[in-house]
């Protein structure tokens, strides 16, 4: 079994090879990577995994990132300190959810899972279609919100998009209307209709269709306008780039 950690606590990550190795002989580890940007350059590298153990924050980032900008094909193990991101790591490719400090009874327990799933299926690699209602999911159409002592129901193909204020998410509208929510962005983005939302920054997710124009920014970026006015200007840093135009092509 090939396998992959993402973890950036070098001693931590080391302990888990070491112990996946233990109780698990004929597994190979094939990288151990510390960040976002790390795991994203190794995915698109072409290496294909068995396995992939993976934590949730990471020195640049979240982990659901790493999903936002390159396809990860293979079953995830998530070995977090947080419970909190349980559903959304489901969402995902994920297979078994180990809170910190993991114990060799609860690997032990995500590797004979791994191994039920590659049974059940004859064919090699068909045990990822397991993950598909977790994935498939046509989104949440409508958001419940409440302003000046009343609830209204605002649907979701009417919000424009998302953004931090300073603590707190707001929801936008097409008619410019704003809404505090009580979900984090990446709790958002794991509930609303796939492909037509797209994160352009940690701050601000947009829906397709309120994209108006792009522009060529500084240093390789991108100036995104929308069809409604935005708080601040939204650029989208040159690593991402790439990513951002490809969905707005192939929407």
């Amino acid at each position: 079994m090939k396998i992959v950690i993402i973890e950036d606590e070098a001693k931590t990550a080391r302990a888990l090879a070491a112990l996946i190795t233990a109780v698990q002989p004929g597994a190979e580890i094939l990288a151990l990577l510390p960040s976002v940007r790390s795991a994203v350059n190794w995915f698109r590298g072409g290496t294909e995994a068995d396995l992939v153990f993976m934590d949730v924050q990471l020195a640049d980032g979240v982990c659901f990132d790493i999903f936002r900008e390159v396809e990860v094909s293979a079953p995830v193990v998530f070995c977090t300190a947080y419970e909190e991101y349980a559903i959304e790591g489901f969402k995902v490719n994920g297979i078994d959810y180990i809170l910190k400090p993991f114990s060799e009874a609860a690997l032990k327990a995500a590797l004979a899972k791994m191994e039920r799933l590659k049974n059940y299926f004859r064919q090699e690699g068909e045990y990822r279609h397991l993950l598909e209602p977790l994935t498939t999911t046509q989104g949440k159409n409508s958001f419940l919100v409440y302003k000046e002592s009343k609830y209204s129901i605002v649907a979701t193909e009417n919000i424009a998009f998302f953004y931090v204020r300073g603590e707190l998410p707001v929801l936008h509208t097409f008619d410019n209307k704003e809404y505090f929510v009580n979900q984090s962005l990446d709790m958002l983005e794991s509930v609303l209709p796939p492909g037509n939302w797209y994160r352009i920054t940690r701050k601000c997710l947009v829906q397709f269709s309120a994209v108006k124009e792009i522009e060529h920014y500084f240093s390789r970026r991108l100036l995104v306008h929308l069809r409604v006015s935005t708080p601040d200007q939204l650029i989208v840093s040159k690593e991402k780039s790439g990513a951002f135009l490809h969905w707005l092509d192939h929407r």
